[in-house]
Order: structure tokens, then C-alpha cells, then sequence
């Protein structure tokens, strides 16, 4: 009887030891995979980061990027050589709104 209670103890233990405490094997696996979603998020953002940096050098320092921006953005034109034309939708009347 002895014996069995002793082997009870030591299976109680060793479970505790594996699965015990304040982090089970299942939560280290958790935090584990956590831990990779996380760092490639972060690996995402940075070559995020860096590609809008790039991009803000060019805005600040490249002519080219300035003329593209101030074009389709703002709709410039240059000087007296270019004509800028803009479609839109024709102005809606009283007959086309619905009843």
C-alpha cells in the first residue's frame, strides 16, 4: 500500500513539475507562437517605417516626386504650356432627383 501511495506522490509531482506553476507547457507553447506572430508583425511595420522614410526623403529632396505630388494631388500645371482638363459628373437638375 505504501508503495502505490509513494507512486502516486511521484506521478503527482512530476505532473506538476511538467504542467505546474505559473506557466504550463500549453501557455509557453501559447506565448511561444505569440511571440513569432508578434516579432513578424513587427519585422512588417518596420519595412513599413523604412519604405515611408525613403518616400519622405524623396518628397523632401526630389524634384521629380515634388512635380508628380503637386500634379496629382493639387492638380497643378506647368506655366503657360500646359492645359489642365478636368471630367466630372454633369450637375444633377430637379428632374433628375428621385420621387
Amino acid at each position: 500500500m505504501k508503495r502505490i501511495i509513494w507512486w502516486a506522490l511521484i506521478a503527482v509531482a512530476a505532473y506538476f513539475a511538467v504542467q505546474g506553476g505559473e506557466y504550463s507547457t500549453k501557455d509557453l507553447y501559447v506565448l511561444g507562437r505569440r511571440t513569432e506572430n508578434l516579432t513578424r508583425q513587427v519585422d512588417s511595420l518596420q519595412r513599413q517605417v523604412d519604405s515611408l522614410g525613403r518616400y519622405l526623403k524623396l518628397v523632401k529632396s526630389d524634384s521629380a516626386t515634388m512635380e508628380r505630388i503637386a500634379r496629382e494631388e493639387f492638380g497643378m500645371v506647368r506655366g503657360d504650356k500646359e492645359i489642365l482638363y478636368r471630367f466630372g459628373d454633369a450637375p444633377s437638375t430637379s428632374r433628375d432627383k428621385p420621387r
